[in-house]
């Protein structure tokens, strides 16, 4: 079954509250944006400043040049996933360890330019790859590169059963392409957010998939 996921992206409090205040009527499961402002130029809300209630299903995606240097904080907001670049530095296979140890699945995000080859090392420990083509740390205005779709396959053959994300211009032209790809959860920003009833297209995209 395919999850249409919405996307938050903000850089204040006040912003974070709008998004999740909008997307919470119909939405169960949220992809919360987070950016350092070095590894993605544009720096996003901090940790302290990040809730959810909690009947909500969360997934970090942390935009950051050394992600694994907030596991503590990471364990003391309990999401359900957490996703750092593979671009990042640190040793990814102790940061999943000790996040697994507590309940939390761990998974990476690749840059259009990133080869599926790049997670080989480290897939014992993923949960999840996310196929990342989008702009990072903006919400909505990117385009899907539906070329991507080919690390896919690549990622299948590597892990069969790891869940596999899409982040990156989700519309109703293409999300049932993406879908049918082989992808489980499609992350979606301005297609839900920057429309007049987001939970009209939210249904929509649910329709489609």
């Amino acid at each position: 079954m395919v999850t249409i996921c919405p996307t938050i992206t903000a850089e204040t409090a006040d912003e974070y509250r709008r998004q999740m205040e909008l997307l919470e009527p119909f939405a169960t499961r949220f992809h919360v944006d987070m950016s350092d402002g070095d590894f993605a130029p544009r720096k996003l809300l901090a940790f302290d400043q990040i809730w959810w209630r909690g009947n909500r299903t969360v997934d970090l995606h942390l935009m950051y040049r050394y992600p694994v240097d907030h596991a503590e904080i990471i364990l003391a907001l309990n999401p359900r996933l957490v996703i750092i670049h593979v671009e990042a530095e640190g040793n990814f296979n102790n940061f999943a360890d000790h996040l697994h140890a507590h309940g939390i699945e761990v998974g990476v995000a690749l840059l259009p330019q990133t080869r599926v080859d790049a997670i080989e090392p480290v897939m014992r420990s993923i949960d999840h790859v996310l196929i990342f083509s989008g702009n990072l740390g903006y919400q909505g205005g990117s385009e899907a590169n539906m070329e991507l779709l080919k690390k896919v396959i690549a990622v299948r053959r590597l892990k069969p059963t790891v869940e596999i994300g899409w982040d990156g211009g989700v519309n109703n032209q293409n999300a049932r392409a993406i879908a049918e790809a082989g992808v489980d959860v499609l992350n979606v920003g301005g297609f839900i957010q920057n429309t007049p009833d987001p939970a009209a297209a939210y249904a929509t995209l649910k329709a489609l998939v």
